[in-house]
C-alpha cells in the first residue's frame, strides 16, 4: 500500500532509538524526508547514518536537542524546516515507588513528556493550519489510562499527553489538519530492554524468561507477548498519511489487548 508520503517532511522527538526510531525508519521508507532528535550529539549522528544505511536513498537529518532544556527546545524549532507530520515520541518513564517520587521527578516528566509536545505543536501547527495539511501524532501509552502502581509519575505524563492531544484535535475542525494519539502497550523498546535485563541480572534470571514472566503475569494480554517498536511504528505511519484522514481526534489502541476499560 502506497501511504502517499512521499514528498512530506516529518520530525520524531526522541528518535535515535526504540519507538522514535522505528518510527523514522518506516517514515522514511514511505518517502518521507525524517529528521531525528536526541539529546546526545554522537548518538544522534549514529543514527542518522544507520537509518541512511537501512533506507537508502532516503532524506535524514538530524537535530539535537535535549528537552528537558527549554533554550534546546527554542533552538531545534528554530532550526526546522517547512514540517507536514510531527510525531511526538520523546519520553522518561521508570519504576520507582510513589513515595521516593519526589517533586523534582514529577517537574521532571511533565517537562520532558509533556511539554515536549506542547512546544513543538505550538510552533509547528499553526503552520500546519495555514497550509490546509498537517498531522500531529503524540506516542502515548496504555499506562496513561491503566495507571501503573509502580510508575504513577510516567502514567500520569501520559494521561496529560492524551489531553493535549484531544483538545489540539478540537483546532483543526474543518481542516485536513489532524491530531492523534497512540495508545501503545507492553513494547520492547531499548529502555524495556535495558530495565528487564537490569531486573534479571538481579534476579539472576536470564532475559528471556523474566520477560516471558512479565508478559505471563499481564493476563490480560491479547497479544501474548512484547510488542516490538515497529509495530507501534507501522500505526504511527498510517495515521500520519493522507489516507488516514478520516481519523482525528482519537487515541487509536496498539496495545497488543491490555487494555480493559473502553475508550
Amino acid at each position: 500500500m502506497d501511504l502517499q508520503l512521499t514528498g512530506k517532511t516529518a520530525v520524531i522527538s526522541g528518535s535515535t532509538r526504540g519507538i522514535g526510531y522505528a518510527t523514522a525508519k518506516a517514515l522514511a521508507a514511505e518517502g518521507a524526508a525524517v529528521i531525528l532528535n536526541g539529546r546526545d550529539p554522537q548518538k544522534l549522528t549514529g543514527a542518522v547514518d544507520a537509518l541512511r544505511r537501512e533506507v537508502p536513498g532516503a532524506s535524514v537529518s538530524g537535530l539535537p536537542a535535549d528537552f528537558a532544556v527549554t533554550e534546546d527546545v527554542d533552538r531545534l524549532c528554530d532550526q526546522l524546516p517547512s514540517v507536514d507530520i510531527l510525531v511526538n515520541n520523546v519520553g522518561l518513564f521508570e519504576l520507582k515507588p510513589f513515595e521516593q517520587i519526589s517533586d523534582d521527578d514529577w517537574r521532571l516528566y511533565f517537562e520532558v513528556n509533556v511539554l515536549s509536545g506542547v512546544r513543538l505543536a505550538r510552533r509547528l501547527m499553526p503552520a500546519m493550519l495555514d497550509r490546509g495539511w498537517g498531522r500531529i501524532v503524540f506516542v502515548s501509552s496504555e499506562s496513561g489510562v491503566d495507571i501503573p502502581a509502580d510508575m504513577i509519575h510516567y502514567g500520569a505524563s501520559k494521561t496529560a499527553m492524551l489531553s493535549v492531544g484531544n483538545g489540539l484535535a478540537k483546532l483543526t475542525k474543518g481542516t485536513a489538519v489532524t491530531v492523534n494519539s497512540v495508545l501503545g502497550g507492553p513494547t520492547y523498546s531499548d529502555g524495556v530492554a535495558t530495565t528487564v535485563r537490569m531486573l534479571a541480572d538481579a534476579q539472576s534470571l536470564p532475559e528471556e524468561q523474566l520477560k516471558a514472566a512479565i508478559i505471563g503475569a499481564n493476563r490480560t494480554s491479547l497479544l501474548g507477548r512484547f510488542i516490538e517498536p515497529g509495530e507501534i511504528a507501522d500505526a504511527v505511519t498510517f495515521i500520519a498519511s493522507p489516507l488516514a484522514s478520516a481519523i482525528n481526534g482519537t487515541a487509536v489502541r496498539v496495545d497488543g489487548g491490555v487494555l480493559t476499560t473502553v475508550l
